[in-house]
């Protein structure tokens, strides 16, 4: 229902407000079916390498892969839904966003995810 005959245009809903193109989104859902792997997601600012560091030192305790992809393009991260940073994703689901977790905290999602 529009007020006094004025009527709104609604935007395609994007992971960017619309102003991508078909190849970065492209790139962005590929990265994020790849999955199968440990990814950091984040800007690289000292939170994210904090998790990152979390992550790692979880990963040798638990005797994995200590490989690590630390995602830093906005729109793949906008991809997985993700809306603040740092976040942790294991086998391409979100497992934590938005804060620093603790070695401990780390190797019990990781438990309970694997």
């Amino acid at each position: 229902m529009s007020l006094f005959g004025k009527r709104t245009e609604e935007k395609a809903a994007c992971c960017c407000g619309g102003n991508c193109d078909t190849e970065s989104m492209e790139q962005a859902n590929k990265a994020k079916a790849e999955g199968a792997a440990v990814k950091i997601l984040g800007s690289g600012c000292a939170k994210c390498n904090q998790l990152e560091a979390a992550t790692k030192e979880a990963l040798e305790q638990l005797g994995m892969d200590t490989t690590i992809d630390h995602v830093k393009d906005f729109s793949q991260i906008a991809a997985y839904g993700v809306m603040s940073t740092p976040a942790l994703v294991v086998d391409g689901k979100v497992v934590s966003y938005g804060k620093v977790l603790k070695t401990e905290e780390v190797v019990k999602i990781l438990q309970k995810v694997r």
